[in-house]
């Protein structure tokens, strides 16, 4: 019965947005289970402790279930209050938030960093070179053209994580030690400056610390911490009460653990957590499925919910528009996560072509999507009035989980 009521409670929450002229196929039953089942075997065959699931359509959940445990260790199950660790997922709240700073015209994608982050206009490109005797060094040149604002919303500053971007690049961020003791997103903006780029700015596509910078930039344009500008501006309007970078002790009983077993999640959550003083723009937040939804929502609708405009539909289509396409030089190389057939806007991957592979990766054009770290996923689909989350804690299983997910999704509908 509860979830039956709350079916109903989220779709009065979200709001009915208006009916196209030629209706959507709705989700068969029978493909809706299969739902049910792939998630089943993977709970029961220990490959993940649980994971809550929830599909929509014109307003409306087709689909949500709970499966398997919260915690593992203490047997607690998965509910639909379940609070999870976005990693990456924060990074489309994020990048929203620095949208309504250009949309009010307090920022431009075209300002250099270093407008605002004074640091930044001593930054370095890192090139592989040689000593004399052979040996592999880090050669440091300057840019071509100052890192800006637009880099950071599209990943192509040169900034990457340290695990991404070459031996000596990755060498260069262990040594400087950037989790190491207490930092705020002021201090973080410093050490990152400090670091060479990976590539010249605007000339790939690489994942990494750009949007924790743009975080910085948020407080330093508004005067206000990222979490109070994100609190105001996007969480309360939009209902997203359990959506925060600190949980209260009661609401740390209600967040998701990963396998005891799935140490590289252990290792990145345990980072995440010894920081609490760290609001990161680009994975900092945690989040449940119905507040998600309703992020989620907004973006299906344009960029609107329940009557409330949260960014113009000329800041909208800018924002999910893909900026790194032909004509853009920017390239991608084995490590472009937006994946096949996919462009990128400012913080979010748009499906911009049917792609290479043979048949081609389910989903329509003009689709929204990004995922995490930790195995959350989230997509937005206008051609169907649809989107799709699946909320989950698993770093080890997520590639091949991610897929499978939203494949069985669209097989749903037929597509």
């Amino acid at each position: 019965m509860r979830i039956y009521l709350f079916l109903a409670m989220l779709a009065v929450a979200n709001g009915m947005p208006a009916r196209a002229q030629t209706e959507p196929p709705a989700p068969s039953a029978a493909g809706l289970e299969r739902l049910s089942a792939f998630f089943d075997n993977e709970v029961t065959s220990g490959r993940i402790p649980g994971a809550v699931v929830l599909v929509q359509q014109h307003g409306s959940p087709v689909y949500l279930k709970t499966l398997g445990y919260q915690d593992v260790t203490t047997r607690v199950p998965m509910a639909l209050d379940t609070i999870f660790a976005l990693h990456s997922m924060t990074k489309p709240i994020t990048c929203l938030a620095a949208m309504m700073l250009i949309d009010e015209g307090k920022l431009a994608p075209s300002d250099p960093v270093s407008k605002y982050i004074p640091a930044f206009a001593g930054v370095k490109v890192g090139v592989a070179s040689k000593t004399a005797d052979g040996k592999p060094t880090l050669k440091l040149v300057p840019p071509d053209r100052p890192v800006t604002v637009e880099d950071l919303l599209r990943q192509t500053s040169g900034i990457t994580y340290g695990y991404i971007g070459g031996e000596l690049i990755e060498e260069a961020y262990r040594d400087a030690h950037i989790f190491a003791g207490h930092f705020d997103n002021q201090e973080f903006a410093e050490r990152i400056a400090r670091l060479p780029l990976a590539r010249q700015p605007g000339t790939l596509w690489r994942y990494g610390h750009s949007t924790d910078i743009v975080g910085r930039i948020i407080e330093i344009v508004s005067g206000k911490t990222l979490y109070q500008f994100m609190k105001e501006r996007i969480l309360d309007p939009l209902g997203m009460t359990s959506t925060k970078f600190v949980l209260s002790p009661a609401e740390w009983k209600r967040m998701a653990e990963p396998l005891p077993n799935d140490s590289i999640l252990q290792l990145a959550e345990k980072d995440r957590r010894d920081h609490p003083e760290w609001e990161s723009g680009g994975g900092g937040l945690v989040s449940t499925v119905a507040d998600y939804a309703r992020f989620a929502q907004m973006l299906l609708n344009g960029g609107k919910l329940d009557g409330r405009q949260y960014l113009s539909p000329a800041a909208f289509k800018l924002m999910t528009s893909d900026h790194i396409g032909p004509g853009s030089g920017v390239g991608r190389d084995y490590f472009y996560f937006p994946g096949d057939g996919f462009g990128y806007g400012y913080g979010i991957a748009v499906r911009t072509d049917p792609g290479n592979a043979k048949p081609p990766a389910p989903g329509s054009i003009g689709e929204l999507k990004w995922d995490s770290g930790s195995g959350t996923y989230f997509g937005v689909d206008p051609k169907l009035d649809m989107l799709y989350i699946m909320m989950e804690q698993s770093q080890a299983e997520r590639s091949r989980i991610t897929p499978a997910f939203k494949k069985l999704v669209y097989e749903a509908f037929g597509q």
